[in-house]
């Protein structure tokens, strides 16, 4: 939960390491998930802000893409990455060997996506990582590197989307119900 309070003290400090000002920006790239609640709302609502105040362009990408993009620096042909969903489940996206996205993404167990993959198709990822017991995970990235998401960006190289949250799953809260009957 402290990442509210830890993300704008660390864009800081990348734009002092970098010798950069706000003001030099042109745009602003965020990964807009899928990925938990808090984090993806925060990462982009901060995002937002900046390129609003700064203002600059937004670019959303799929974290997901960006890992990919990043694996296939190092491996060649088609591979899946799998991300932590937490709930014993996995955020999951297949490229073909140009990087391209050819499902995906979704939410499975683990299980459930190693029954619709090809025997020996590399995993990539924290969620491979993490169920390296039935998905074919190999070395590669675990996290989205902010990098690797810029260069994208920069060579229009990435699907974007808009800079709202990529949820995969139904919200855990609801609206409650009429109050019950007391007699």
């Amino acid at each position: 939960m402290r990442h509210g309070e830890l993300l704008a003290p660390a864009i800081a400090e990348v734009l002092s390491e970098a010798g950069v000002a706000g003001g030099e920006l042109t745009d602003v790239a965020v990964g807009v998930g899928p990925g938990p609640y808090t984090g993806l709302r925060v990462g982009i609502m901060t995002a937002r802000t900046l390129a609003a105040a700064l203002p600059v362009r937004l670019h959303g990408v799929c974290s997901l893409d960006v890992l990919a993009a990043d694996a296939h620096r190092r491996l060649d042909g088609p591979l899946v990455v799998a991300t932590d969903a937490r709930r014993k489940e996995v955020y999951w996206a297949r490229y073909d060997e140009a990087g391209h996205r050819i499902s995906g993404p979704a939410v499975d167990r683990p299980t459930e996506l190693a029954a619709q993959l090809p025997s020996g198709l590399p995993v990539v990822g924290r969620g491979a990582q993490l169920y390296s017991d039935v998905l074919d995970a190999v070395d590669g990235p675990a996290d989205p590197d902010a990098g690797v998401l810029a260069d994208l960006v920069v060579r229009d190289a990435v699907t974007q989307l808009a800079p709202e949250p990529l949820y995969l799953r139904r919200p855990d809260v609801r609206v409650p119900g009429a109050p019950k009957r007391v007699s």
